[in-house]
């Protein structure tokens, strides 16, 4: 049935339920899971804007990379202590919807399993509508909203 099952990680409780789901799929079906962290891509000119000016001034990236391979490498270990056996970490920057979906493509996905709502639920998330929402509408698989 499933033979890989992404599943969008971001660091928040609905991400930690979608995993949850996706750890019981895996049980049921021997799938591979895929932990995703797409983070927010920060061009220089915006790290120049910054108010703020640190001694040691990282580039956003490095630091926003850096805290993806925490979520990620902290959901592998949630996931391990909940008996999932086959797991991958990967870390992306971009556009997350986009990111998402694209990755799915890349790596022949057959389940996207995401929480409804990340970290980032703000008043521009109901405008534009969700990450979940974006990414249900045009992933190239089926996807599951927790």
């Amino acid at each position: 049935m499933f033979k890989r099952i992404l599943v969008a990680v971001d660091g928040s409780t609905t991400a930690l339920k979608a995993l949850e789901r996706a750890i019981a799929l895996q049980k049921l079906t021997h799938a591979e899971i895929y932990l995703l962290c797409v983070f927010k891509h920060h061009s220089l000119f915006e790290a120049s804007l910054s108010m703020i000016r640190p001694e040691n001034m990282q580039i956003p990236d490095q630091a926003l990379t850096e805290y993806a391979r925490n979520v990620v490498e902290q959901a592998k270990a949630y996931a391990k202590e909940r008996g999932a056996e086959k797991l991958r970490g990967f870390v992306k920057g971009g556009r997350p919807s986009k990111t998402i979906i694209t990755f799915a493509k890349d790596k022949n996905v057959d389940l996207i399993v995401m929480g409804a709502q990340g970290t980032h639920s703000d008043v521009e998330g109901m405008i534009l509508g969700s990450v979940s929402q974006r990414v249900a509408g045009r992933a190239p698989c089926p996807t599951l909203v927790v």
